[in-house]
């Protein structure tokens, strides 16, 4: 048989003597089969909704294709999917299975391509300015309450016990946007965007400039969160937890006036250190051969000099690491509100503290993962959306995590894992009347794990 050979065809290696060739010409095919999981999440959460119900269209009905919620769902559903950029929708516009996420009346026809979806991103400031020009507004305040509303809802009964993480982070620029500023500790152009979680539950995502410090606005981020929390769980204890670079005076006065907690990281100096001198050469003393680090805790009370009103709870891990002439001291200092008599320093700096490090996880994971650094737009309030969209499809996963992936083995995995175990599943799609056929790929090696997680998601009520 004479071997056919066109343009459009793609040959491979030989395999046990037969050719391998390919072409693009499967049909209705998509590689996203697994992001129905998602849709299912959205039904038991109704996160997307949530947020398309911050935006205000003022585009004539009669004119208008795309809605604001479908533009909505095409965004987040691209970003939790892993296409990070607007380009990418004017491929998968033409994606049959997009059509479906969309939830677009004709699943035949082409979606939003970036130009639209980029009218989206630049939307406007005000519902005046939406009215004459740019014809659809979102409303920041309104953002940020539904992230504190979805936490809410995530939780049947109240809690006894909060502890918000506060946390900022380089987020690097290569261009001339609004709002950049060269930061000396990272060594780049960047902003310096505020994240608040309590646990894995995302509160707060603030885009700031890079010229500040880093504690600027957290304190009228924070009342405005636990304004809200209290109203919904009125004797829930909420404790605040950062490092030192949150370490400010008035944060702490307005914890302590506010009957709220808080475990913060001090920053060390010289008066701090000879007041644990002792204790540093008892954790020398103590390290050895076979037990290389040793760690003395002490209680110290504190008062700076100038920068704050009053003396407070000062905790002091005096470590020693390793002998010999590689051997170095490590001190580290916290500062707290929480009483000495039911939280003593060792239970405070390692039980407490340093637990804070699993948020810096999830900001990388949404960073890295969920391209929270592409803020490549020219203004910040588009790169604020931008961080928004980012975030909501952080919600989504994290909400698949946490209603259909607990006992699995999939229970702690990070976004990506679970994008690319769950929902990167090839699959044919094939349309009739009344149905959308969708034929997931034989060969999936966790077929029987996204059934039960399928199973776990239709068992959910229905919240939107």
């Amino acid at each position: 048989m004479k071997t056919e050979c066109t343009a459009d065809t793609l040959h491979f290696q030989e395999v046990s003597g037969r050719a391998v060739v390919g072409r693009f010409d499967g049909g209705t095919l998509t590689s996203d089969g697994g992001a129905v999981l998602l849709r299912e999440v959205e039904r038991a959460t109704g996160v997307l909704a949530q947020f398309a119900a911050c935006f205000h269209d003022h585009r004539d009905p009669t004119r208008v294709r795309h809605s604001v919620a479908a533009l909505v769902r095409q965004r987040i559903y691209a970003l939790a999917l892993g296409y990070e950029d607007l380009n990418d929708h004017d491929a998968l516009r033409h994606d049959p299975l997009f059509a479906v996420l969309a939830e677009a009346t004709d699943l035949t026809a082409p979606l939003a391509g970036k130009s639209t979806l980029n009218r989206l991103e630049l939307s406007a400031a005000t519902v005046a300015e939406a009215e004459r020009y740019k014809k659809i507004a979102v409303d920041h305040a309104a953002v940020d309450r539904m992230l504190v509303d979805v936490f809410l809802q995530a939780h049947p009964t109240a809690p006894t016990e909060l502890v918000l993480d506060l946390d900022a982070t380089d987020d690097p620029v290569h261009g001339n946007q609004e709002g950049r500023f060269f930061h000396g500790y990272y060594g780049h152009y960047c902003y310096l965007p505020l994240y608040i979680f309590a646990g894995e539950h995302l509160l707060c995502a603030r885009l700031r400039p890079a010229n500040i410090d880093a504690s600027a606005g957290a304190e009228a981020d924070v009342a405005r969160l636990i304004a809200h929390l209290r109203a919904a769980w009125p004797s829930v204890r909420i404790t605040l937890r950062a490092d030192s670079g949150f370490c400010r005076d008035a944060l702490m006065a307005w914890c302590e006036a506010n009957a709220v907690d808080f475990v913060f990281g001090l920053a060390k100096n010289r008066r701090l250190l000879a007041r644990i001198a002792d204790e540093l050469a008892v954790a020398k003393a103590a390290c050895t051969t076979d037990a290389p680090t040793a760690r003395v805790f002490a209680e110290l009370t504190y008062q700076t000099h100038e920068s704050w009103t009053r003396a407070r709870r000062v905790v002091a891990k005096a470590e020693h690491l390793g002998t010999g002439d590689n051997s170095k001291s490590n001190p580290r200092f916290v500062v707290t509100s929480l009483p000495r008599e039911s939280v003593d320093a060792r239970a405070v700096y390692e039980d407490v503290y340093c637990a804070r490090g699993e948020m810096e996880n999830r900001i990388k994971e949404q960073q890295l993962m969920l391209f929270a650094d592409r803020t490549s737009a020219a203004t910040m309030r588009a790169n604020q959306l931008r961080l928004y969209c980012s975030s909501v499809a952080y919600l989504l996963l994290h909400a698949l995590r946490r209603l259909a992936l607990a006992g699995t083995t999939l229970a702690r995995a990070q976004c990506q894992t679970i994008r690319l175990t769950l929902l990167k599943i090839g699959a044919r799609l094939r349309m009739t009347v009344r149905k959308v056929w969708l034929a997931l790929a034989s060969g999936c090696p966790h077929a029987a794990l996204f059934a039960q997680v399928h199973a776990t998601l239709r068992a959910l009520p229905v919240r939107c």
